[in-house]
């Protein structure tokens, strides 16, 4: 097999005998509206889903029809719109966001000035005869304008594709001077790109007079959030949202089969036992699985980028990737930055890690603007949550028993940008990260806690010690301890895996690609005691010696029950993987204060 990772060129693909998920059965159904909105997070495929419509509805490739087409799923059977539209084509990720509205506004009508002449020249290139039509370099929608007039006058309606619409909005709305500024430069500078008279504004008015004239045949947009098409809404009100449709769950994205089928091949060419293939499955699972975009839907799918990324190195070197997580993806810990920033957004982040990552609300909200991003400082969390859901940081779970709406961080992958994320919340200094991190190998490498239960007290409880204490309890110190412990490079990192139908507060367990080091796998159970509880106030509890902390009865009865319960999960723990060097410990946490720690012994 022959990877293109990176790539969004179907023609090229194809040509090239790439690997290819067949998506295109799903052609018909999108015949279904002539107006399309469909939203899915970065490094999702969408590029190449509108680069495969570009090529089937284009009519200068007819001929390569069967070539292009003909042993995929529509070749079979293709609709009567094939090969029938003029395509233009519009990418705004080729905007720049940088400079003043006037220079984002001229960037933008350079952009589109560009694709109308590269229209124009690709198809008289080909034979096709268009009346001529003008560029106006300072009005691109004029420009607009009198290409549609001119393939009006031919045999062939246009089909408009815009990828990536809101990319250079949401660059601008993202800036960090608009989040600490309250509306700020950069908010100010968004509002006009899409207030009444602003370029988008009226780009997507022009777009919708197009397309109601019926200039434009057929208009297909993506993106990665309703924000920007809120805005708007007055401007370009006749898209049908596609992106919570169940027939459209996997149009971007693959399936569980899918991916096995591909290691399936990978485990034969590299002449790999067959039964690892349900390791590699299993991995690539715990990575790269979990994104669900439709209520209606059992399916969860992959991020296809991760996982060709995956293959291509699979493949290459017959090992496993060292990094599970593609550097293009990490730029995605801005989203969660951004939310971090908000009234509420560190409470929510911390609530994921502590709450099994997952939050419930009542119904993600599909539409919402500059206002609730900029202005409104009450964000509730609906909003929050949405924002996340859109980003692909959060993903479609399932519903309460009372029919609410459970999202979750889908992988370990984005688990490990929330940690990262919330560890620089608590220890922005990066010389405390690495000492902080310096302690945990300690533990994963030596099964010594002592060190790292020392640094949470020192740092992590400094910070915590503000946090309101009716919330107090084992999970936020749990949390404090995953950040540090971290490290999917060598672990399969989880806080409260099911086993058993009870719950290990952490477990970290080797990858299997990394048995062959000298690490650890490691077991850490948590309790807490409120102060309250022994009658002690923060300061009496710093100055109590370590004789002394371990002799208080709420800490004793506290440590006992949390031995149990390791040396239960510990059992099932070697039940399930085999052969593992696990290391168990029991941390009871007396406040934001103290740390009581003991290793468990089996012998």
């Amino acid at each position: 097999m022959k990877f293109a990772y990176g790539s969004s060129d179907f023609r090229g693909m194809i040509n090239e005998g790439s690997f290819y998920i067949d998506r295109t059965d799903k052609i018909p159904l999108l015949e279904g509206s002539k107006s399309q909105l469909f939203i899915r997070p970065r490094r999702f495929g969408k590029s190449l889903l509108l680069s495969m419509l570009e090529n089937y509805y284009d009519v200068a490739k007819k001929e390569e029809f069967d070539q292009l087409f003909g042993h995929l799923k529509i070749g079979k059977n293709p609709t009567p719109l094939r090969n029938s539209y003029f395509i233009l084509k519009l990418d705004f990720s080729c905007v720049d966001p940088t400079g003043t509205a006037d220079d984002i506004r001229q960037s933008l009508f350079n952009h589109i000035n560009v694709c109308i002449e590269g229209f124009s020249t690709y198809y008289k290139f080909n034979g096709f005869e268009l009346p001529a039509s003008e560029i106006n370099h300072n009005d691109a929608l004029y420009s607009l304008q009198s290409l549609a007039k001119a393939a009006a006058a031919t045999s062939y309606p246009i089909y408009l594709l815009i990828d990536e619409y809101d990319n250079f909005a949401n660059t601008v709305m993202m800036g960090v001077q608009m989040l600490d500024k309250g509306f700020g430069e950069h908010g100010q500078r968004y509002q006009s790109l899409v207030h009444e008279q602003g370029p988008l504004r009226t780009f997507f008015k022009t777009v919708k007079a197009l397309t109601t004239s019926t200039m434009f045949d057929r208009v297909f947009i993506t993106g990665v959030s309703p924000v920007v098409m809120a805005d708007i809404t007055s401007g370009y009100n006749v898209a049908e949202n596609i992106y919570f449709v169940p027939k459209f769950n996997d149009l971007c994205g693959f399936t569980q089969a899918e991916v096995q089928s591909v290691i399936q091949e990978i485990i034969e060419q590299c002449s790999w036992e067959k039964s690892k293939v349900s390791e590699a499955v299993e991995l690539m699972k715990t990575y790269y699985n979990g994104y669900k975009f439709c209520y209606k839907t059992k399916q969860y799918i992959y991020n296809p980028t991760l996982c060709v990324y995956f293959f291509k190195y699979f493949q290459e070197y017959c090992e496993y990737p060292r990094k599970m997580l593609d550097a293009n993806l990490a730029t995605d810990e801005s989203k969660l930055e951004y939310i971090a920033r908000l009234p509420k957004g560190r409470d929510l982040l911390l609530t994921l890690m502590e709450k099994n990552q997952e939050v419930v609300i009542a119904e993600i909200q599909d539409r919402f603007g500059i206002q609730d991003m900029l202005i409104d400082s009450s964000q509730d969390l609906t909003f929050l949550v949405s924002f996340l859901y859109y980003f692909g940081v959060l993903t479609i779970a399932s519903d309460t028993e009372d029919l609410q709406t459970v999202l979750r961080v889908p992988n370990l992958v984005m688990k490990g940008l929330y940690v990262d994320r919330i560890c620089k919340m608590f220890l922005p200094m990066p010389d405390d990260r690495d000492n902080g991190k310096e302690a945990a190998r300690q533990l994963w490498s030596k099964g010594n806690i002592e060190p790292l239960c020392k640094f949470v007290e020192d740092k992590y409880f400094k910070v915590f010690a503000n946090r309101d204490y009716r919330w107090a309890n084992e999970l936020t110190v749990k949390t404090a301890f995953l950040t540090l412990l971290y490290n999917d490079l060598l672990y399969i990192m989880d806080s409260e895996p099911e086993i058993d139908r009870r719950y290990a507060d952490l477990t970290m367990i080797i990858r299997p690609d990394k048995r062959h080091g000298k690490i650890l796998d490691v077991l850490i159970e948590f309790k807490f005691v409120h102060l309250k509880d022994v009658n002690m106030t923060g300061e009496q509890a710093k100055n109590l010696t370590e004789e002394e902390l371990g002799i208080i009865p709420q800490i004793i009865e506290q440590l006992e029950d949390a031995i149990k319960q390791a040396g239960e999960y510990g059992k099932h723990l070697e039940e399930k993987y085999g052969n593992l060097r696990l290391h168990k410990f029991v941390v009871v946490a007396l406040g934001f204060e103290r740390i009581c720690f003991k290793k468990i012994d089996d012998k």
